[in-house]
């Protein structure tokens, strides 16, 4: 009983202890350490990788377009608005289902986009434009009328676009996106992530009249059957020469705002024979732009590609990858699969896959004879290198003293 009591009063005095020396953690403490939890670049934990500085946007990702290889990650699946990144997507599908000379005549379908809130270029019912104004007017000036119209010529309808706009989407290999309207007004069921953005932008920026569109600073519509020329000018400033957020080597890109997206942002850009892509998501007004060149300067100036085909004639297609500055072929190791008369090779650095190639069966198993042959003479080499000589001189010593004896019992014998 006396030791039950004694026990009691030593958890009792603990546990007083305890609240009485513990540290008070503020608010703003606290907030800040869920910040950082929330802020980690996945890509700074892999092994021998650059890392990467953080940037105030809540969602980014640098991928190569070449390649795939994921350069910078930040929250990169992360589901969230994309702003009028969305008409990205619309472009593309316009440029893949139509002609750049058609004429598309306004209806009271893309008229109801000048007084939704959004940018337009008050377009009047009647109106006829060519898809290639269109396509500008959707790029330059954002212009959600004309979105709405693109949507209803190439898919006969509003729906019928999105639905387009979703099954292509999943064809890229976009695993978090849903598309609800073709201007990227708000709705609380269109969302995506900033991997997914890349990969649409990949898809965009291989057809050459989009990067023409998407990297012009202003374009002008001629007059048409219901209105004088308009001049438009774009608010996107990494390809404006003319502006502090130009960024070199960008060719082109799309950023949008709206209260649910906060300030998105996604681009191209290529220097010395090397494309990126860059998303910026959720981000701070005025700050997208800034944060896309700081990661797009991180992947340019960290990363550097290495063509592997030029050495492994086995390889029929691709053979690049992109590694970490100054890392050689010799550091990566490989995974094989194969599919037919082919065999789907995967390049790893520390596990993360930077490259793949197509080999052919029948070169990759002559380079494989090659390479035992290789191994082989070199096993031969490093056991020639590592055991002495002497008892080869001294069997070579005992041949040349019998041969000898030998001779001299011959003379013997002769002289007898």
């Amino acid at each position: 009983m006396k030791k039950r009591k004694i026990f009691s009063a030593l958890l009792a005095f603990g546990l007083s202890a305890s609240l009485l020396f513990q540290i008070p953690v503020s608010a703003e403490e606290a907030d800040q350490t869920a910040a950082e939890a929330v802020s980690t670049i996945s890509t700074n934990s892999i092994s021998g990788w650059p890392q990467a500085s953080d940037i105030s946007s809540e969602a980014a990702v640098v991928m190569e377009n070449s390649t795939n290889t994921i350069l910078y990650s930040k929250n990169a699946d992360e589901v969230l608005f994309p702003g009028s990144t969305v008409k990205i997507m619309t472009c593309l599908l316009a440029l893949e289902n139509t002609q750049l000379a058609d004429q598309v005549t306004m209806t009271a379908t893309g008229v109801s986009g000048v007084t939704d809130g959004g940018a337009s270029i008050s377009s009047q019912v009647d109106e006829v434009f060519t898809v290639e104004q269109c396509l500008y007017a959707i790029m330059v000036a954002s212009a959600n009328d004309i979105a709405l119209q693109i949507a209803e010529h190439v898919g006969g309808s509003v729906d019928g676009f999105v639905q387009q706009m979703n099954s292509r989407a999943q064809e890229l290999g976009c695993t978090n996106t849903v598309f609800t309207n073709p201007t990227g007004l708000p709705d609380e069921n269109q969302h995506t992530t900033a991997h997914d953005m890349a990969l649409i932008m990949q898809a965009a920026i291989q057809n050459e009249s989009f990067r023409t569109i998407a990297a012009a600073t202003s374009y002008t519509i001629p007059a048409t059957n219901k209105a004088a020329a308009r001049n438009l000018t774009s608010k996107f400033t990494m390809t404006d020469t003319g502006s502090t957020g130009f960024y070199e080597g960008c060719i082109g890109g799309k950023e949008g705002y709206t209260e649910a997206s906060g300030s998105t942002l996604v681009c191209a850009a290529q220097r010395s024979g090397m494309t990126l892509i860059s998303v910026v998501l959720k981000g701070a007004s005025g700050q997208t732009a800034p944060d896309a060149a700081s990661i797009l300067n991180y992947g340019f100036d960290q990363f550097q590609t290495l063509s592997l085909g030029d050495s492994d004639f086995s390889i029929i297609s691709g053979g690049n990858v992109v590694v970490p500055a100054g890392t050689s072929a010799d550091s990566l190791t490989t995974e094989d699969t194969q599919n037919g008369d082919e065999i789907s090779r995967t390049y790893l650095f520390n596990g993360t896959a930077v490259g793949t190639a197509t080999l052919e069966i029948a070169q990759a198993e002559d380079t494989a004879s090659v390479q035992t042959g290789e191994q082989n003479m070199q096993a031969a080499k490093d056991y020639s290198d590592n055991h002495t000589q002497i008892p080869y001189f001294v069997i070579a010593g005992l041949f040349l003293l019998l041969l000898i004896l030998l001779i001299w019992r011959i003379v013997k014998v002769v002289k007898s």
